[in-house]
């Protein structure tokens, strides 16, 4: 059993009476685990029919399922496919809580590592704009790899304390999910290190922190904008008390129903400073209540407020010559070439999604869709661009099984024999794509990146 620290347990037993031994008990059970299949790449009842894994439906979540113990799918070509994402089941609550619609603009305020950014993405269905945010750099560059890896062409991707995004972003946003960061009290289960780094002074700090992120969250949200507050906690300090004051400091907000599933459970008012009844409609995910982790979860509504107002992003004219380079590429091995506005970062060729804001000043690591390296007198396609293909898009395709020796070969960096057209070619499993690969004369020059081989 988890050694809980100590302060913890008075706490929670001060709080749940005699329902805190189902909580304790809880902690003696195996942890759930879950993947969300990625509906950008694959339709979900296309995935079931070739899933190897055993997978059980998560209620709150279309896309979500419980898979076993027995089951490795974080070593599967399919997860390099981002044909799905490992996620924690109750996690999956927030993007189907905050509903993002094709079209909207939305932002993940604090994204790393990306399991409900992605989500959000996959919600989007590639129109619009998703802007993820992450504070911690390194922690930044896991979240760009993850919204690589899932073949999402609508998401920038930046590096930015929530001040500096709120001067850029003013009444912005249809949707924002503030997934703050937390205590860890929830997770105790499943990361044993979030465990030993608890404390009740940091639970104080947290609460702090998280009222100051929403804050600019709610400079950021459009009138009549959604915004779901989230975390992993069950420290009412940081969940209905954080709430409690933020409602109080902006009439504007209120807090709106939310779908209820079976094991959710309302936000606790006898916890609250004031005892605001409307807290009620907060949401609590207990682990032994339901099958996963600890959450709470809330829709904030915003009434009203100012309309944004629009700056047009100011680019770069790019070298003819080197988007020549391009458009050859384009036209020789896509069945049609991605159209926009193009940025160049160094060698580094994106489209910008559709935004009427100004970039500059901002930490940036992804403005938008990477589409591969301006060479010298040649285009070098990207992994990226590789991964938000479908098969019909490309004009060369060779698709191997998930299961043959060559799929095991390419995602090991390795030079392949095999029939096709010479060229750039985009390699596939079972028909999704997963990376790009070079043939001359029957033989596969391996395009796999090398931070990533098997």
């Amino acid at each position: 059993m988890i050694q809980l620290p100590e302060d913890f347990i008075t706490k929670m037993k001060r709080l749940m009476g005699e329902e805190y031994e189902e909580l304790e008990a809880s902690y003696n059970e195996g942890k759930v685990q879950g993947l969300r299949i990625n509906t950008l790449k694959i339709d979900k009842d296309d995935f079931l029919k070739i899933s190897p894994f055993h997978l059980e439906s998560v209620s709150w979540c279309i896309e979500g399922f419980y898979y076993q113990e027995g089951d490795r799918p974080g070593k599967h070509p399919f997860h390099e496919a981002g044909l799905y994402y490992i996620q924690e089941p109750s996690a999956m609550a927030a993007g189907a809580l905050l509903d993002p619609q094709p079209g909207e603009r939305v932002l993940d305020l604090c994204a790393a590592p990306g399991g409900k950014s992605t989500h959000i993405a996959a919600m989007l269905q590639g129109e619009g704009l998703l802007v993820s945010n992450e504070i911690h750099p390194a922690r930044a560059k896991i979240l760009s790899q993850n919204v690589e890896r899932m073949g999402i062409r609508n998401c920038i991707v930046t590096n930015e304390e929530p001040p500096r995004l709120k001067q850029k972003f003013l009444s912005y946003f249809d949707k924002i999910l503030v997934d703050a960061p937390c205590s860890g009290e929830g997770m105790f289960r499943k990361d044993p290190e979030a465990c030993q780094e608890w404390s009740l002074e940091n639970v104080a700090l947290c609460a702090v922190r998280q009222l100051e992120i929403l804050n600019c969250a709610a400079a950021m949200l459009k009138p009549q904008g959604k915004l779901v507050y989230s975390t992993c906690t069950f420290s009412p300090e940081e969940n209905e008390r954080v709430l409690e004051q933020f409602l109080c400091e902006h009439k504007e907000f209120s807090l709106i129903e939310a779908s209820i599933f079976e094991g959710f459970k309302p936000g606790r008012v006898e916890w609250t400073t004031h005892r605001t009844r409307t807290l009620q409609k907060a949401l609590r995910l207990w682990p032994h209540r339901l099958r996963g982790e600890g959450h709470f979860l809330a829709i904030l509504k915003k009434e009203d407020g100012d309309l944004p107002k629009k700056v047009k992003t100011k680019l770069k004219p790019l070298d003819k010559n080197s988007m020549k380079d391009y458009f050859d590429f384009g036209k020789n091995y896509l069945k049609e070439v991605p159209q926009g506005d193009f940025i160049q970062f160094g060698e580094n060729l994106y489209c910008l999604p559709e935004i009427e804001v100004s970039l500059e000043q901002l930490r940036v690591l992804r403005p938008g869709w990477h589409l591969g390296t301006l060479k010298k007198s040649r285009f070098e396609p990207s992994h990226a661009l590789a991964l938000s293909l479908k098969s019909f898009e490309a004009q060369n395709v060779i698709s191997f099984s998930a299961v043959s020796e060559e799929i095991l070969s390419y995602l090991k960096g390795e030079t392949i024999e095999t029939s096709g057209i010479d060229g750039w070619n985009l390699i596939c499993v079972e028909g999704y794509s997963i990376g790009w690969g070079k043939l001359v004369q029957s033989v596969l020059k391996n395009h796999y990146p090398k931070g990533l081989r098997w």
